[in-house]
């Protein structure tokens, strides 16, 4: 009997992240109410409460649902092995992107996090995960870097963390773009790509071909009629400090 509860326990969990995905989605997280969910999920508010204590913590259930196995599922003989961590970098990241375009779940759970939420009120505490899961990301990227410089993969003057923070705003990029008009173009044909050529720009030293930035042109910056227009009065006092 106590196997039973515990299986419908499991079950009814499971409705209830299915129908906070679905209404999140349809309606965004601000706009679905916990009694929404319950009512979606054929459960009283009550049960609700049993498995989750707030909003809060049930987006983030159903987001570590939906996200975790992108880790966890990638299997290891995939994997090309430790002295190639640009390749296994690679294929980590096609997989991040196969998933968004072919899995539903996945991509749900993208189009609520990029598109859907607000993080405001309640949802404040969100973007402090997001935040936290994005460095994590960037410092997964940049030990790979680290190695593949250790091995002499990559040239020794490549600052791993700008590296990384870069290859974070590429895949990040695409992702979004691709979320908001999926027709513009194929996420795993431009993204691989994208990717492999950011990749493999990485292992070349080249010149930077540009000259420094002159004093005209970094006093430019921001003057713009479109940047002027929306400056503050603290933004203002700001330029005569300078003087």
């Amino acid at each position: 009997m106590a196997r039973r509860t515990k299986q419908e326990a499991q079950e009814t969990r499971a409705r209830l992240l299915d129908a906070a995905e679905q209404l999140f989605h349809e309606r965004g997280v601000s706009r679905t109410s916990l009694q929404d969910i319950a009512q979606a999920a054929g459960v009283t508010r009550g049960a609700v409460y049993w498995h989750f204590e707030d909003k809060v913590q049930l987006f983030n259930a159903m987001m570590e649902r939906a996200t975790m196995p992108l880790e966890e599922d990638f299997e290891a003989s995939v994997s090309p092995g430790p002295d190639r961590p640009l390749d296994d970098l690679r294929l980590r990241l096609m997989n991040v992107m196969h998933c968004a375009a072919f899995n539903a779940r996945t991509r749900r759970a993208f189009e609520i996090a990029n598109t859907r939420v607000e993080f405001v009120g309640e949802m404040a505490t969100v973007r402090e995960r997001k935040v936290a899961a994005h460095r994590e990301w960037t410092g997964h990227n940049r030990e790979a870097f680290e190695r593949a410089k250790a091995l002499g993969q990559l040239p020794a003057e490549v600052d791993s963390q700008q590296a990384a923070i870069g290859l974070m705003a590429l895949v990040g990029g695409l992702l979004h773009h691709w979320m908001l008009d999926p027709e513009a173009f194929d996420l795993i044909e431009v993204g691989q790509a994208r990717l492999e050529h950011y990749l493999s720009s990485l292992t070349v030293a080249v010149p930077n071909r540009f000259a420094p930035l002159t004093a005209a042109e970094r006093g430019a910056l921001g003057r713009q009629p479109v940047c002027s227009a929306n400056r503050t009065e603290d933004d203002r006092s700001d330029d005569g400090d300078d003087h």
